[in-house]
């Protein structure tokens, strides 16, 4: 199928669009903007500034990707959103581009379903196969790792990581890290029920090693054993083999433990900028 742009979108002449793109009525898309194959704005999307997006991605009406972020420091340097393959992006999606911090970009992944209403902040990073549903509030430069779930209405403060197979309940306020495979849940500062079990089944992890997570879980989250005594407890378990899957929830609490209010990744906030603006 040859790419259809619609006589009511305004399309401009430097935009590089792909084969088999479908641009709908009233969309907008702008001169820096690459659109790869196999793509579908449906109607009212409009991407702007310089935003790259990669093969088989769908957006529903009224998506707004690429504009400014909402940063007071911002002074208009040419930062970007980058997005894989075959997302979904439903009603009103907004994806601010970066801004000059860390590296300047905003980051989307492959295979993630984005739902109406929800909002991915300047420099965030959202990885592979994740949810976000209708009305989530990412702040800037939040992180959230491959397969994880927020659920409806759920606030995520600035440089907050959600963990890989972690689970959000809905109308979270979340204002620090949560560890892989957990579940948590409560309307401020979300409690560590338990573990995400469902996820962890549906992602194919292996009775022992979901054991493994829930012994984890109950030593750090339950008990409040040190860090280093259930790194110590687990490698005379286990002959000294840690499990990949075990080893990136240790790892994972490392870090957060080693920032700053619950977040690995604060320290972010004072790091260099590393973007300037265009010699022109």
């Amino acid at each position: 199928m040859a790419t259809t742009i619609s006589p009511l979108a305004s399309v401009d002449e430097r935009a590089k669009i792909g084969e088999n793109v479908t641009i709908g009525p009233f969309c907008l898309v702008g001169p820096e903007v690459v659109i790869g194959n196999g793509c579908t704005l449906d109607s009212h999307v409009a991407l702007v500034g310089k935003t790259t997006i990669g093969e088989n991605n769908r957006f529903w009406p009224n998506c707004v990707i690429g504009a400014e972020p909402q940063d007071k420091s911002f002074d208009g340097s040419q930062t970007s959103v980058e997005i894989g393959n075959n997302n979904q992006f439903r009603e009103g999606v907004t994806i601010n581009r970066g801004a000059e911090k860390e590296d300047g970009v905003t980051r989307v992944g492959n295979y993630n379903l984005i739902m109406s209403n929800a909002h991915i902040a300047h420099n965030c990073h959202i990885f592979d196969h994740t949810i976000l549903v209708n009305g989530v509030l990412l702040g800037g430069h939040v992180h959230v790792h491959d397969r994880a779930i927020v659920s409806g209405n759920s606030v995520v403060h600035h440089f907050s990581t959600i963990g890989k197979l972690a689970f959000v309940s809905g109308g979270c306020r979340v204002p620090r890290d949560i560890p892989p495979y957990m579940l948590a849940a409560g309307s401020d500062n979300p409690e560590l029920k338990t573990i995400n079990l469902i996820g962890l089944q549906r992602a194919g992890l292996s009775k022992e090693n979901i054991s493994l997570i829930r012994e984890a879980f109950k030593l750090l989250m339950r008990e409040h054993q040190r860090l280093d005594d259930v790194r110590a407890h687990f490698q005379e378990k286990l002959e000294g083999i840690i499990p990949m899957d075990l080893a990136v929830l240790l790892d994972f609490v490392e870090r957060t433990n080693q920032g700053r209010m619950g977040r690995a990744r604060e320290a972010a906030r004072t790091a260099p900028l590393v973007v300037k603006k265009d010699a022109a």
